[in-house]
C-alpha cells in the first residue's frame, strides 16, 4: 500500500499547484498547511518534514510503499514517476 504524505504551506502557489496536481491525478493522500499549526504540532510536523528535507522548503511530498521516495519543490516528471501517473 502507498502512503502519499504532503507537507506544504497555505500561502505557497507551489505547494497549491502540488495538491491540485494530487487531486487532478486521484491520488489518496494526507497534508498537513505547517503554517496553520501551531505549538507541538508545529514542532512534530518540522522534525518530519526535515526528516525528509533538511532545508525544510515547501513543498515536500513524501511517497511510502517499498522504498520512500521524496520530492521537494514542483516537479511535475519527477511527481509522475514516483507516483506512477
Amino acid at each position: 500500500m502507498t502512503k502519499v504524505k504532503l507537507y506544504a504551506l497555505s500561502t505557497c502557489g507551489w505547494c497549491r499547484k502540488t495538491k491540485r496536481f494530487l487531486d487532478d491525478n486521484d491520488v489518496d493522500y494526507e497534508y498537513e498547511y505547517l503554517d496553520l499549526l501551531t505549538g507541538n504540532e508545529r514542532v512534530r510536523a518540522l522534525a518530519e518534514v526535515e526528516q525528509y528535507n533538511r532545508r525544510k522548503s515547501f513543498p515536500t511530498l513524501v511517497v511510502q510503499n517499498d522504498d520512500t521516495h521524496v520530492v521537494i519543490g514542483y516537479r511535475e516528471s519527477r511527481l509522475r514517476e514516483v507516483l506512477g501517473v
